[in-house]
């Protein structure tokens, strides 16, 4: 079973190294937008397990990383494939919607 775990500036090359996909959410503690993703991204970890990796980057606490990937908003999830951003989601969605926008960014063929 897999498990959402928090990065860091300074961990955060494990997403551009993963051999799997990974999603990563930036949120902060005062964002509630972010607390009702918080389940869903655990269940899409659990589901997801050997497939897909979950993580999570506390903007106010990690500014380069969310600097560098110009998060503006809180929840932004970035799904990376290879190394590179492939997807980026903004807001609390359903995870049905969640779901959608990941399954058609896996399955678009690698450029």
């Amino acid at each position: 079973m897999s498990e959402v775990r928090e990065i860091t500036d300074a961990t955060f090359a494990e997403v551009v190294g993963s051999d799997v996909p990974v999603l990563v959410e930036f949120w902060a503690t005062w964002c509630g937008p972010c607390r009702m993703v918080g389940p869903v991204l655990e269940q899409l970890a659990a589901e997801r397990a050997g497939k897909l990796a979950v993580r999570k980057v506390n903007a106010d606490e990690n500014p380069e990383t969310t600097r560098s990937y110009q998060v503006m908003s809180l929840p932004t999830m970035i799904l990376f494939r290879g190394g590179e951003p492939v997807e980026t989601i903004v807001g609390a969605f359903p995870k049905a919607r969640i779901e959608e926008r990941l399954d058609r960014a896996l399955t678009a063929p690698s450029l």
